[in-house]
């Protein structure tokens, strides 16, 4: 598969966006206390890759610990359909694309895709955890 361009929103649909990716080149699951609770499972994508289609005032913003990402939901339905930052270990700034928010995304060529587990937990992201089995 070639890097595409998909779209995605929350539940309720006033979030939206477009991000172009290569499903091919690997998904994400990080164990860190945010991304283990919503069981985010993510593409990670350059900033020029991906374009937001719909007002920023609604779209929240929530920071925790080192606060180096910024986890975006959708004010009225509370859905997180991306994140985005900066973080060294992860090639600089990213966007973070919740597979699970992608509209147009084949369910059969989401169950072939390889995964990446991080250690978020332990701000180990070169490395898996232990235990992936959960994520």
């Amino acid at each position: 598969m070639a890097k595409r361009t998909y779209k995605g929103s929350c539940h309720c649909g006033v979030v939206r966006y477009e991000a172009d990716f290569d499903l091919d080149a690997g998904t994400t699951k990080c164990n860190c206390s945010l991304c283990a609770k919503v069981r985010y499972w993510a593409v990670q994508v350059q900033p020029g890759d991906f374009r937001l289609l719909c007002d920023e005032a609604d779209i929240g913003d929530y920071q925790f610990g080192a606060k180096v990402g910024h986890h975006r939901f959708c004010r009225a339905c509370g859905i997180v359909p991306f994140t985005h930052g900066y973080v060294e270990e992860l090639g600089g700034a990213y966007y973070s694309v919740n597979l699970a928010c992608v509209d147009d995304l084949d369910p059969s060529a989401l169950a072939d895709a390889s995964v990446y587990y991080m250690d978020g937990r332990s701000d180990n992201w070169a490395n898996a955890p232990a235990e992936v089995r959960h994520l």
